[in-house]
């Protein structure tokens, strides 16, 4: 049963109230001194008066004085407020979320612009999502982000449940005219046992007059990673969860069950394990870029500051797998790459593995329904079987894994008159996730069995292997042991970028409650690709195996709790580098390239506001209407008939296909070029890209009133249409293999027409700032979604031109696609800060978010609970901060499934139809501290801590006793030395 933190909550506000008290006493017994804070407190008192004065209900973060804090990037910063949560990875906080939703629907911007990133894991750069990744975003540039909770017709479009505005800092407003920081140290990480070099370092310089100043930063961040892990991760039907059905597992008979008290009719329909697998990741994040604002101020009316951006991160990273095939085992299936086409076989007979001494347990699924679960058991192949297939180990090397982002902006004010304020704001941005090579072997095993038995979901599983013999690759004299049985190699490139211009206009008008009337135009040119390349092997036979191994370490896994086997082996990275490059063959970069994985689209934003401010004492807000246009383009994939068109032999001219112009005849997909044989130009598949081409209208309202009945005291109700776009996949990946028959013609694929996300909100928050640097915030929101997608293969009535492949002409085809439902978001939010005694205070905050989405599954990526809990210390030498962070249980499945993916399926289960299973992460809490001691004025020892519990991560399906994957990354501690002039 997961823990809630109410009842934090309920402390959280008894304490405010009590304190409170004690502060108003103090107030009116002692007179009022005027008191100069820094540091710690300065940046809370900072945050706490933007959020005070601020017309909509927003949270801020503000970088008073930069590593004061636990984070490393902005995304670790932004955790800290009361309704954001965050995705994390390797225990370095990625993506954000706002109220109980996926990253998708919540808008970063940065200096009022969208900034293009990039993801460095080969998984994220190809699910085409719109989340945005932190990991290139040091905390160090930031001056100061605004959450806006709720939506103002001035503020950028796109973030459906909030939008993050991130300032970077502007040359002129520093105090000094030449300032800098030099900050130089080192990143342990205590699981992999490695250190690393880490520097930054800023220049801040502005003329004697103040008009013309100039801020350079740059960055040099590197550190180790590793992840230990078991899973249920395999290859075709041995990978995740399934049920026994006996009627395909012949090898489960009431004999084989003898003694336990069981039939096989006992064990159809209890839910397995597919899989005992054990990963080993290992990789590298380094970190290097810097930042400029250069900023012209001649005189009160003219501001002009231009501001560049640019990060790049290096993250070679190393997985590989030890995995059991149980589910393949009980089919009798020997494939080792998971496919149902290749038998087991003992003189030319069929042998299927048995189940002994089965332990089975009842659970409850998340949606209510009773279900079996095979706890422990033992599969194995009848005695005196020879080894059989058994499971597999690979080991993938994704080199040249990099992610970099970079923006310009040019952001202009000009005050034309007293009343009249123009401004201007022109960007470019461009975020690169790139894998030159992602490649690896696969190995499979044989042996005679595989025994498990599964504990609490936050410990690892007991397995064991019978007859496989030692863990390294070759076969024993009997038959166990391992053999090689495919290569891959792949790569990856994805580009996002937008280029913006905003043009904005304020007018005072001064006329009783009327204060100032805002409109203005903005229009962004926004293109996503992504791209996928394959070499060509010079020979279908895999050749000798790479030279040498090397065993998983001793301590592999020692941080799961868990008795399981923990060796492994894999190549070095260099050995399985010259195996591939030894094994593939130079062709053109047109052959390499894999047309059906590619992504192309241009989404043009066009979007017009009016806004009017109003202020009449305790009364003041704003109400506007914002109107947007989203145009979307897609070039969509889609097959052509096999052998309309005939293939280019790479080197050559490309061959025209005078049936389908524009087919793309020089790519390989599907085809191979082997030394000595003569090139098929009719093999693989030819596709051919299909325009689309949609537009879509929306008009967004927003109302923000705050109220403030005393000066300690502010009120707020806001009210607003949002808007969020969907992923790019489900509106522009590839057609599957069309299909006609007597009822018409059908393709899978993407749904081009799908609308935007709109959300309508209502939102009402109070705040009582009861003393000074100190608050008690209670907010209550409600959204309700349309448009939220639902992938499947159901007819939508969305239609596309392609060829029948009976007699080659082009017909109207119906799209089996994504769909578009309803959902619903209402939750609370309390926040409590407060300084306590002497040096000491307290921030803390807890909310919780029910969704409810209308098909009764839950919202990806959506927790009902976050909190956070930090105390700090101060002092004129030493400043101290402890920071506690939860986040509840949420669905971790991707945020960008494929169009037609099942995840929103049925499963029939023992006949009883329910929805397929999530992969949920279960609920986890995190612990970090950041200790700054001042030696002597302007230098400054810092030590920050993350993660210092060593967190399990746990993930599950229907419920805990179903475990899908724990995970664990180790601590990671940074040292640096800070001189400030």
């Amino acid at each position: 049963m997961e823990r809630k933190p109410l009842s934090a909550a309920v402390a959280l506000a008894m304490l405010a109230f009590a304190g409170a008290a004690r502060a108003q006493l103090a107030a009116e017994a002692e007179p009022m001194q005027k008191v100069e804070v820094t540091g710690i407190r300065a940046s809370l008192a900072r945050s706490l008066n933007v959020k005070r004065n601020a017309t909509a209900n927003v949270e801020v973060v503000t970088a008073e004085d930069v590593g004061k804090m636990p984070d490393k990037n902005l995304a670790d910063s932004l955790q800290r407020l009361p309704g954001v949560a965050v995705r994390t990875d390797y225990d370095e906080a990625e993506k954000v979320s706002m109220r109980g939703t996926n990253p998708d629907m919540s808008l970063i911007i940065f200096n009022g612009h969208a900034v293009s990133t990039a993801d460095w894991y080969i998984v994220d750069q190809n699910s085409s999502s719109r989340s945005t990744s932190l990991s290139l975003v040091p905390s160090s540039v930031l001056n100061q982000a605004i959450v806006y909770k709720t939506a103002q017709a001035n503020i950028v479009d796109g973030g459906l449940a909030g939008t993050i505005n991130v300032t970077t800092r502007k040359p002129l407003a520093q105090k000094e005219r030449l300032s800098g920081v030099v900050s130089a140290g080192v990143s342990y990480a205590d699981l992999p046992g490695k250190s690393a070099p880490d520097a930054n370092a800023s220049v801040n310089w502005k003329n004697d007059a103040g008009t013309l100043g100039l801020i350079v930063q740059g960055f040099a961040e590197k550190r180790h990673i590793r992840r230990d892990s078991v899973s249920r991760l395999a290859y075709g039907a041995s990978s995740g969860w399934d049920v026994i059905n006996t009627g395909t597992m012949q090898g489960i008979t009431d004999a084989s069950l003898a003694g336990t008290g069981l039939t096989a009719a006992d064990l159809n329909g209890v839910r397995m394990p597919g899989s005992m697998s054990a990963e080993f990741v290992e990789g590298v994040r380094d970190r290097k870029g810097g930042m400029f604002s250069l900023q012209y101020k001649p005189n009160d009316r003219l501001d002009v500051t231009t501001t560049g951006f640019y990060s790049k991160m290096k993250a070679n990273n190393y997985g590989r797998l030890t995995s059991g095939a149980m589910y393949s085992m009980l089919l009798g299936k020997a494939d080792p790459l998971g496919g149902l086409a290749t038998n087991t076989s003992v003189n030319g007979r069929q042998v299927f593995a048995s189940i002994r001494n089965p332990v089975i347990v009842d659970q409850t699924t998340l949606y209510g329904h009773p279900l079996r679960v095979l706890q422990s058991a033992e599969i194995v192949y009848p005695d005196s079987t020879p080894p059989q297939y058994i499971g597999n180990s690979e080991a993938f090397y994704r080199d040249g894994a990099t992610a970099e982002s970079a923006f310009l902006d040019l952001d202009a004010s000009w005050r034309a008159s007293d009343d009249l304020r123009l401004k201007l704001l022109a960007s470019t941005t461009r975020g690169v996730g790139k894998t030159a090579r992602d490649q690896g072997t696969t190995w499979a095993r044989y042996g005679t069995g595989v025994a498990y038995r599964l504990g609490d979901v936050d410990d690892a599983p007991f397995v064991q292997y019978f007859g496989a013999g030692e863990n390294r690759p070759g076969l024993n004299p009997d038959g166990s042991g391992y053999t090689m049985v495919a290569r891959t190699a792949s790569s990856t490139r994805t580009v996002d970028r937008e280029s913006s211009l905003q043009l904005d206009a304020e007018y005072r008008l001064g006329w009783r409650m009327l204060t100032t009337f805002e409109t203005g135009l903005r229009y962004a040119d926004h293109r996503r690709r992504n791209n996928r390349t394959a070499p060509a092997f010079r020979a279908p036979a895999l050749g000798t195996a790479p030279a040498g191994y090397v065993s998983y370490p001793s301590d592999f896994g020692k941080d799961l709790d868990g008795k399981f086997d923990n060796t492994g082996f894999y190549f070095t990275p260099q050995a399985l580098k010259d195996y591939i490059n030894a094994s593939i063959r130079a062709t053109t970069p047109e052959f390499e390239r894999r047309v059906v994985n590619e992504i192309d689209m241009r989404e043009r934003q066009s979007a017009f506001y009016v806004m009017q401010n109003f202020d009449s004492g305790a009364w003041s807000g704003n109400v506007g209407l914002r109107f947007v246009r989203t145009r979307v383009n897609a070039d969509i994939v889609a097959p052509l008939p096999a052998g309309a068109c005939l293939k280019t032999e790479p080197g050559q001219p490309a061959v025209p296909c005078p049936a389908y112009p524009g087919a793309i005849t020089t790519a390989g997909d599907g085809s191979t070029y082997y030394e000595g044989v003569p090139f098929d130009p009719k093999a693989g598949v030819v596709y051919l890209k299909t325009p689309s081409d949609r537009s879509f209208d929306n008009f967004l309202p927003s109302l923000n009133l705050r109220y403030e009945p005393r000066p300690d005291m502010v009120a707020r109700f806001g009210a607003s249409r949002t808007i969020g776009r969907q992923n790019y996949n489900v509106l522009g990946s590839g057609y599957g293999t069309p299909g006609c028959n007597a009822s018409g013609c059908t393709v899978t694929g993407p749904n081009p027409g799908l609308k935007p996300l709109t959300s309508d909100n209502v939102d009402l928050s109070w705040s009582w700032y009861f003393a000074p640097r100190s608050v008690l915030t209670l907010d209550l929101f409600h959204s309700s979604i349309d448009g939220y997608v639902k992938t499947g293969t159901v007819t939508q009535g969305e239609t596309v031109q392609l060829v029948d492949p009976r007699d080659n002409t082009v017909k109207t085809f119906f799209v089996n696609t994504s769909s578009q439902q309803g959902a619903r978001i209402k939750g609370i939010e309390v926040a409590f800060e407060r300084p306590l005694w002497g040096s000491f205070g307290i921030t803390s905050n807890v909310s919780r978010a029910k969704t409810k989405v209308d098909d009764g599954r839950p919202m990806v990526g959506a927790s009902e609970w976050a909190g956070n809990l930090g105390g700090y210390f101060e002092n004129e030498r030493l400043s101290a901060r402890l920071v506690w962070n939860y986040r509840g249980k949420y669905v971790s499945s991707t945020t960008a499934p494929a169009p037609t993916a099942n995840s929103q399926g049925q499963s029939v289960i023992n006949g009883v139809a329910m929805p397929t299973a999530p992969t949920i992460a279960k609920g986890v809490a995190t612990l970090a501290a950041s200790v700054n001691y001042t030696i002597r004025p302007g230098l400054v020892v810092a030590v920050d801590a993350t993660n210092l519990t060593n967190t399990k991560r746990a993930q599950y399906r229907y419920s805990e006793a179903e475990q899908q994957k724990l995970d664990v990354s180790g601590r990671q501690v940074y040292v640096n030395v800070k001189y400030r002039f």
